[in-house]
């Protein structure tokens, strides 16, 4: 739980600092960590990176309702769990992958997509959003 503590650690100092949304936000990110570890999932980047995505989604959400002040703290809060996470590979780096994984698996044509899409999430290792990878996969294969 090497994420958490740092993430405990933060929610301690912004408590003291008296920064409320920070506060709420880290709060609900530990309690997901925590509630997956208890569950046994140990994949924190996991975790996070479905606690982002659920964020972005809220934003855009709110977004398309008008809601721009909500919008505006789904994004905040989408950023602040994004901190934790390690940095998401390029385009040009998944294409890389994506040629790669093409080469490897010996993919050909849009029937073989999970194939390849499996070998370039695993090589990614949490650093790409599997949208991203699928549609540069369908690209590389049509």
């Amino acid at each position: 739980m090497q994420i958490a503590e740092r993430i405990k650690s933060d929610l301690t100092a912004a408590m003291k600092a008296g920064e409320k949304e920070r506060v709420g936000a880290l709060r609900l990110v530990l309690s997901e960590l925590q509630k997956a570890h208890k569950d046994g999932g140990d994949d924190e980047q996991a975790v996070l990176r479905r606690e982002r995505k659920r964020r972005r989604e809220s934003e855009q959400a709110f977004r398309d309702a008008g809601r721009d002040e909500l919008a505006a703290q789904e994004a905040a809060e989408a950023q602040l769990i994004g901190a934790y996470l390690p940095t998401e590979l390029s385009d040009e780096e998944i294409d890389r992958l994506v040629a790669s994984a093409v080469r490897e698996t010996g993919a050909e044509g849009p029937r073989d997509m999970g194939k390849a899409i499996k070998h370039v999430m695993d090589a990614a290792q949490g650093r790409a959003d599997g949208k991203r990878v699928s549609q540069r996969v369908k690209e590389a294969l049509t």
